[in-house]
């Protein structure tokens, strides 16, 4: 355990709060348990999987009153996860579909409510730029989001970004959508936030324990680990990339894939501070989307791909390490169309995304089975949704719906995509999506 905690204390990407998470794990270790003591405990609510969303939930569950357990198998923030590595972007703007700008305002009002209670910054406002051709899927869609739900934006041409925004390159036929409330998120002081709530609100903490079964009965449900086995009334399942070990239903649809996100020190000084190059998104056509982000930690700017080469992965096994192919794809990307950031490259790091066919959300009851709560929320896009996910699993779990618009992330609605796809799984949508980057990685190299 001591080795655990120091590597996880030495995490340059960590912004959370090291000593409460340090007592975390350190009074939640197996050995610090009483024997037998989890066989005769009745919880209303265990929440397995304590990354982003099981932790929020647990939170509001807390808040509320209800009884709670947090089972993690690894410790909290950990880098096996989709959300470390300093920040993550949140925008109002959302291409994807406007249908998700009023769970994204509900998320704000949250993130501010969190932040607080604990007394401390969580969300940034440097405004987000969207960058690419006028008729490209970010652009078109962020332009529709804002004119549908009102929502304030500027848009730039390439004349007007040299001027206003010089660190990027357009090219002349390209414009900017500017979101002034966009901005980034710091996900392990998220984590670490929501956690040390749970706690304070009474909800029993476990670190370093899998759960490797579920068992429903009439009484409630069963939750198995090499430890122990808990009882509680109702679980919650936000395993990540592990959901379909503990969720079958989802063992074709839901695939853990390979990211790889850099960080670049600025050219002769260029200063890369929030006003002068606030977070941004770039759609690049058949060559897929980037995304990127100001100085805002000492590593300097750091970019990736979306979806990254789409590699799926086994998520028991380490992650493969970052390769020449990796950094050439971010190094080419940066030097044509951020060059002023593009200096020395100083790190490098892996995480995962865990892709729905429809690349939306899922959140929603087992189908058949009312105790079970399933959330499999990001598909590479979900984290700045954390504040108004965990209210919505906890509304799932206590009341079995929500009066939050989610009908879109329903059992029903993947099937629904899947079947009109023709095709279950990921492997067809993957297979598409990469056959060009090849092409696309040689135009970056040759200019």
């Amino acid at each position: 355990m001591r080795s655990r905690i120091s590597h996880y204390a030495d995490d340059r990407s960590l912004h959370g709060d090291i000593e409460t998470l340090r007592n975390l794990i350190r009074e939640t270790a197996p050995g610090n348990r009483l024997k037998g003591q989890e066989m005769t405990a009745q919880f209303d609510v265990a929440v397995i999987g304590l990354g982003a969303m099981g932790s929020a939930a647990l939170s509001y569950l807390s808040a509320r009153g209800v009884k709670g357990i947090g089972i993690e198998a690894y410790h909290p923030a950990h880098a096996l996860s989709s959300s470390h590595g300093d920040s993550r972007l949140i925008r109002l703007g959302y291409f994807e579909d406007p249908s998700y700008v009023p769970l994204l305002k509900r998320a704000y009002l949250n993130w501010r409510g969190l932040e607080a209670r604990l007394r401390s910054d969580i969300l940034t406002e440097t405004g987000v730029l969207q960058i690419g051709n006028p008729d490209s899927k970010i652009l078109s869609g962020t332009r529709a989001s804002c004119e549908l739900h009102g929502l304030a934006h500027e848009i730039l041409d390439a004349a007007e970004m040299a001027v206003r925004f010089p660190a990027f390159q357009l090219d002349p036929d390209e414009v900017a959508v500017f979101d002034p409330r966009g901005g980034y998120l710091r996900p392990e002081a998220a984590i670490a936030g929501y956690l040390k709530l749970a706690a304070q609100d009474g909800a029993v903490l476990h670190f370093g324990e899998k759960i490797t079964a579920i068992e429903p009965d009439d009484a409630g449900v069963t939750v198995v680990s090499a430890h122990a086995r808990y009882r509680a009334k109702k679980i919650i399942v936000s395993t990540g990339a592990w959901i379909s070990e503990l969720v079958p239903a989802l063992a074709k649809h839901a695939q853990p894939i390979r990211q790889v996100v850099a960080w670049y020190q600025p050219r002769d000084g260029f200063v890369t501070r929030p006003e002068r190059m606030p977070c941004f998104l770039r759609d690049e056509g058949e060559g897929g989307s980037y995304f990127g982000f100001p100085a805002i930690g000492a590593d300097g700017v750091k970019v990736g791909r979306h979806a990254h080469f789409l590699e799926p992965i086994d998520p028991n096994e380490p992650n493969p390490p970052v390769n020449d192919r990796d950094t050439a794809l971010l190094d080419g990307f940066i030097g044509k169309r951020v060059p002023a950031a593009a200096g020395q490259r100083v790190n490098a790091v892996t995480c995962r995304y865990t892709m729905l066919p429809s690349e939306d959300f899922l959140l929603d009851l087992l189908p058949g089975e009312s105790r079970i709560v399933v959330a499999s929320p990001c598909s590479g896009h979900g984290f700045k949704f954390t504040s108004v996910v965990g209210e919505i699993l906890a509304d799932l779990t206590l009341d079995g719906g929500t009066a939050l618009p989610v009908s879109a992330f329903s059992f029903a609605a993947m099937d629904a995509f899947v079947a009109k796809q023709a095709a279950p799984g990921m492997i067809k949508p993957i297979a598409q999506r990469c056959h060009r980057l090849d092409d696309f990685m040689t135009k970056l190299k040759n200019g």
